[in-house]
């Protein structure tokens, strides 16, 4: 019988290929492309704003209720995990991803928000329980099940999980955290230019 510890670790290298494995933003609906193009334009002004915020006043998010927030907090941290380097938590990935929100088409903001209401759904038909106060073994079985769309109804959430993958990558990996101890940037690396989005919305 696995320990405790050998578990966790299993279950962190499980949720890390999830993460990586079947991002197919570019093929999903196109409020998902919307926000993970938004993602990729705005990294680094959302990630000034934050510190700036960070070193003025007590952060609140301005888009997602408390729930919320707790919700995409537990996810962006399933989707990159605190192991021998910090996860998305510790890098502010919920932060970045309300702030993203905050300036996102309201069409969009609102199917995110949506996505959320339907993963909280989602996990009382299954677990009979929201999703942050499901067990982290069901947390992980329903997120397995969205990378794989599984069902009728986990085909339902699939593009709010992509778009929650695709959002939690780049705001990690465009990160002072990510970058310092999961790339190893030293000050003399940088992360590739990201390819910006053709939509005029997004060129603001």
């Amino acid at each position: 019988m696995p320990s405790e510890e050998t578990s966790g670790l299993n279950r962190r290298d499980a949720l890390r290929r999830i993460a990586v494995g079947g991002i197919g933003a570019v093929t999903s609906a196109l409020w998902v492309q919307n926000l993970s193009a938004l993602a990729r334009v705005r990294a680094d002004q959302v990630h000034t704003v934050l510190v700036t915020a960070q070193t003025t006043a007590a952060w609140a998010p301005k888009v997602l209720s408390a729930h919320q927030h707790q919700t995409v907090a537990a996810l962006v941290e399933l989707i990159i995990p605190q192991t021998d380097t910090p996860g998305a938590k510790a890098a502010r990935v919920d932060r970045f991803i309300d702030t993203l929100l905050d300036g996102a088409e309201p069409s969009d903001r609102e199917r995110f928000l949506g996505g959320l209401a339907w993963l909280d759904a989602r996990s009382q038909t299954l677990y009979r329980s929201n999703f942050v106060s499901a067990s982290p073994a069901q947390q992980t079985d329903l997120l397995t099940r969205l990378s794989a769309e599984a069902s009728a109804e986990d085909r339902a959430g699939a593009d709010f999980f992509t778009a929650v993958k695709s959002m939690t990558i780049t705001g990690y990996y465009t990160s002072e955290i990510g970058l310092r101890d999961e790339l190893g940037d030293n000050g003399q690396l940088f992360l590739p230019a990201f390819e910006g989005c053709t939509h005029p919305e997004h060129q603001r």
